[in-house]
């Protein structure tokens, strides 16, 4: 009997500890981005201004002007680094016609604030005002998530839509994912921030292409499969990159900034 509630307590505590803890085993801000001329040249700072009054720093670089197809796309970044580590894809997709915003989420790349699933909404509808005043209308946008952005991104696709969507590493709810990670804990009934991915775009009428890495450590293939299959009728491309893990650098490469061309090309 003395042993069981020791092990209760012992359960019960480590619990209160993951509930009061979870968002720094869910978040990983880095400290100050380095300056954009040298860490994506040609791009300028501009500041994002969030509905609970914080000011965010982000970078927005030009299309291609041999290139320039009239659309943006606001990338909506996973839970560590800062924008610095996405100048090579923005670099990519910028070179493909495309106006490109890459923010940092309130708390990451030097900005204040402390992120949470709440918080970030209000990151990502800052980006469509920033985006705005470049002269980009929503229907001129292209969300583009990134593993835990692509909770973010499939909210605001939700909220705001766009004229297409793309899920890089996505899962179907942020309980399904910890769950693979921590198989012990009741990982549903612990959680602050959901991320419901699934729920966002089971059957959206927004083009949506769904891209992964088929060795991916992180987020399982399969849980990315299951997204791509909730999508419906509107998935315009199921893009497997073979032999690739999550952070591996060709899902930051060409095949990644193709595959938002041949999306584009299809809401033209």
């Amino acid at each position: 009997m003395i042993v069981t509630s020791i092990i209760a307590l012992l359960m019960v505590g480590g619990s209160a500890l993951v509930w009061w803890g979870q968002r720094s085993l869910i978040y990983f801000p880095g400290g100050s981005a380095p300056s954009v001329e040298d860490a994506l040249p040609g791009a300028e700072e501009v500041s994002l201004s969030t509905d609970d009054d914080l000011e965010l720093d982000a970078w927005f670089l030009s299309p291609s002007s041999e290139a320039d197809r009239g659309q943006a796309v606001l990338y909506l970044p996973g839970n560590a680094g800062d924008r610095s580590s996405r100048s090579g894809i923005a670099t990519e997709l910028s070179e493909r016609g495309f106006g490109v915003l890459l923010l940092d989420y309130r708390g990451f790349g030097g900005n204040p604030g402390s992120p949470s699933e709440e918080g970030l909404a209000s990151d990502a509808r800052a980006g469509v005002v920033a985006l705005e005043e470049q002269d980009y209308e929503p229907e001129d946008l292209i969300y583009m998530g990134e593993s835990l952005g692509t909770g973010v991104a499939a909210r605001l696709h939700h909220d705001v839509p766009p004229a297409g969507l793309i899920l890089r590493s996505p899962f179907p709810d942020l309980a399904s994912l910890g769950q693979e990670h921590y198989p012990l804990l009741p990982v549903q009934r612990m959680l602050r921030d959901d991320f419901p991915v699934l729920e966002h775009v089971s059957g959206s009428e927004v083009p949506t292409t769904v891209i992964y890495g088929d060795y991916d450590e992180v987020v399982p293939a399969s849980q990315s499969r299951e997204v791509a299959d909730a999508v419906g009728q509107n998935l315009v491309e199921e893009l497997e990159i073979s032999g690739a893990r999550h952070n591996d650098p060709v899902m930051f490469g060409p095949e990644v900034a193709e595959a938002a061309a041949r999306l584009a090309d299809t809401i033209d």
